[in-house]
C-alpha cells in the first residue's frame, strides 16, 4: 500500500505533519477531511507491497519472541515515528522536485495504448505501468487512478483531480473513450494530440525564443549605449572644440530615454492597468466568448486553431458513431473535448436543432468559420454514410492542418526576423553611426577649422 507524508491544518489552525499508509491520495484526502483536517501538502514517499507475500527476513527473531522477554516498562507507548530516515528524506526531496513532463505523459499514454492493444484490462495495464514508472509523482497518480478503477470508477474521474498534470483535452478524450466503449482508440488519439502539441510547441519555441532574446538584448544595448557611449562621444566633441554634432535620431532617442526614465511609473502603471482590465474582461462570460472568437479569427493562427478544434471534435464524434451512438448522443459526449466557448455554443445549437427536427450541420455553416468543403462533405455524409464520410473528411482536414502549419512555420521566422531587423537598423542609426564617425575622425577636421 502506498505511504504518504502529509501536512494539514486542524480546526485550531495548527499545522500537523504525519506519515501514513492509504490506498490512494484521493481516499487519504477524504479521510483527513473527515477528521477535520485541511490538507496542505501530500507527498508519496514509498510503496508497500502485500505483507502476506513478503518472505521473512533472515537472521531476525520473531516479534512475539522478543515481546515475551521485553521489559514493558522500558517500551514507549505509541510507536509513532518522530524522525524520518535518510532514505525517506531523499524520497521526499525527490518527489517535491520531480516534475511530470509532457514526455512522461506521452510515455504513459503510449504504454497504456500498447497494453490495451495486447488485450490487457484497465486494472492490469495500470498496475503494470505503475510498477515500471520511475517518476515518483507520476507513479503516485497512476496508483490513484488504479485505486479508482478498482473501486468501480472511470479513469477520467480520477484524472480530473490532477488537472495540473493531464490537459483538459486529454482528460475528455479518455472520457469519450470510456463512455463510447473504445478506450484503445481514444488513447491512440491522445498520443497524436500530445505528440502534435509537443512538436508544435517545440518548433515555435525554436523560432520565437532566440529572436525574443536578440530583441531584448538589442533594447538593453540601446539603453546602455545611450547612458554611456553617447555621453562619452559628446564629451569628446566638447574636449576638442569641434562643431560636429550627433545625428538627429541619436539626440531624439537620448531625450526620449531620459524622459521615459523620469516618468517611467506612469506608462508602466497605465500598461499594467490595461493588462489587468483585459484579464478581468476575458474572465467574464461575454469577454471569454469574444476572446475565444478572436482566437478563431485572428491573423495567421486563427484558421489553424479552429481546424484543430473542429477536427478533434469530429474525431470524437466518429469514435462514438462507430460504437453505435446516435448523432444527438454523440454530439453530447463529444463536446467535452472542446473548451472554446464559440465551438461549444455551435455544438449546443446543433443538439437543439436535432430536438427541433432541424439540421445539426446548420450552426457550423452559419458561423462562417468552417470551409464550404467541410460543410458539403458533412451534408453528403448525412445523405449517404456519415461514419465513412467523417473518415474521409478527417483525412482531408489532417492534410489541410499540416499544410497550414507548414505555411505558418515558414512565415513565422520572417515575422520575428522583421522585428529584430527593425530594432537592429534603429540600433545602427542611433548608436553605431556616431561611433563610426568618431572612428573615422572627421570631427577632428572641424575642430582644426578645416571644413
Amino acid at each position: 500500500m502506498p505511504e504518504y507524508v502529509y501536512k494539514a491544518v486542524n480546526k485550531n489552525g495548527l499545522v500537523v505533519k504525519n506519515r501514513v499508509e492509504d490506498s490512494s491520495k484521493q481516499t487519504l484526502i477524504k479521510r483527513l477531511k473527515n477528521n477535520n483536517l485541511l490538507p496542505i501538502d501530500i507527498i508519496q514517499v514509498a510503496y508497500g507491497g502485500n505483507k502476506k507475500n513478503r518472505t521473512a527476513k533472515k537472521h531476525m527473531t520473531d516479534i512475539d519472541d522478543i515481546m515475551r522477554t521485553a521489559n514493558s516498562s522500558n517500551i514507549l507507548q505509541g510507536r509513532v515515528k518522530s524522525k524520518f530516515t535518510v532514505q525517506e528524506r531523499i524520497n521526499i526531496a525527490l518527489s517535491r522536485s520531480e516534475k511530470i513532463t509532457n514526455r512522461d505523459l506521452i510515455i504513459f499514454t503510449q504504454n497504456f495504448y500498447l497494453l490495451k492493444k495486447a488485450n490487457f484490462n484497465n486494472i492490469h495495464a495500470l498496475q503494470t505501468i505503475a510498477d515500471s514508472t520511475e517518476n515518483l509523482s507520476l507513479k503516485g497518480i497512476i496508483q490513484d487512478i488504479l485505486a479508482g478503477v478498482e473501486a468501480g470508477e472511470y479513469m477520467y474521474t480520477t484524472m480530473e483531480y490532477y488537472a495540473n498534470v493531464f490537459p483538459y483535452i486529454y482528460i475528455n478524450m479518455v472520457k469519450v473513450g470510456e463512455l463510447s466503449g473504445n478506450l484503445t482508440k481514444a488513447f491512440e488519439q491522445a498520443i497524436k494530440y500530445l505528440e502534435s502539441t509537443d512538436d508544435i510547441k517545440s518548433r515555435v519555441r525554436k523560432i520565437v525564443i532566440p529572436n525574443i532574446v536578440q530583441f531584448v538584448l538589442l533594447i538593453i544595448l540601446l539603453v546602455v549605449a545611450t547612458h554611456y557611449a553617447i555621453p562619452a562621444i559628446e564629451g569628446l566633441y566638447k574636449a576638442v572644440g569641434t562643431t560636429a554634432t550627433l545625428p538627429a535620431a541619436t539626440v531624439a532617442f537620448q531625450k526620449f530615454v531620459y524622459w521615459f526614465e523620469s516618468i517611467w511609473y506612469i506608462p508602466v502603471g497605465i500598461l499594467l492597468a490595461i493588462i489587468a482590465g483585459i484579464f478581468y474582461y476575458v474572465n467574464t462570460p461575454k469577454g471569454k466568448y469574444n476572446f475565444h472568437y478572436f482566437k478563431y479569427t485572428m491573423p495567421i493562427f486563427g484558421k489553424l486553431i479552429f481546424s484543430i478544434d473542429f477536427s478533434r471534435f469530429l474525431k470524437s464524434m466518429l469514435l462514438n458513431l462507430e460504437n453505435g451512438m446516435r448523432i444527438q448522443d454523440s454530439l453530447e459526449v463529444s463536446k467535452s473535448v472542446v473548451e472554446n466557448f464559440v465551438m461549444l455554443s455551435m455544438i449546443e445549437t446543433s443538439i437543439n436543432n436535432i430536438l427541433m427536427g432541424n439540421s445539426w450541420i446548420e450552426p457550423f455553416e452559419k458561423s462562417g468559420l468552417a470551409s464550404p468543403m467541410i460543410i458539403e462533405m458533412l451534408k453528403i455524409g448525412m445523405q449517404t454514410d456519415l461514419t465513412e464520410m467523417l473518415r474521409k473528411l478527417l483525412e482531408f482536414m489532417d492534410m489541410d492542418i499540416n499544410h497550414t502549419l507548414e505555411k505558418i512555420m515558414k512565415v513565422l521566422p520572417e515575422i520575428t526576423y522583421s522585428f529584430v531587423g527593425a530594432v537592429l537598423i534603429f540600433f545602427t542609426i542611433v548608436i553605431l553611426v556616431p561611433c563610426i564617425e568618431v572612428y573615422m575622425g572627421n570631427f577632428m577636421l572641424t575642430a582644426a577649422g578645416i571644413s
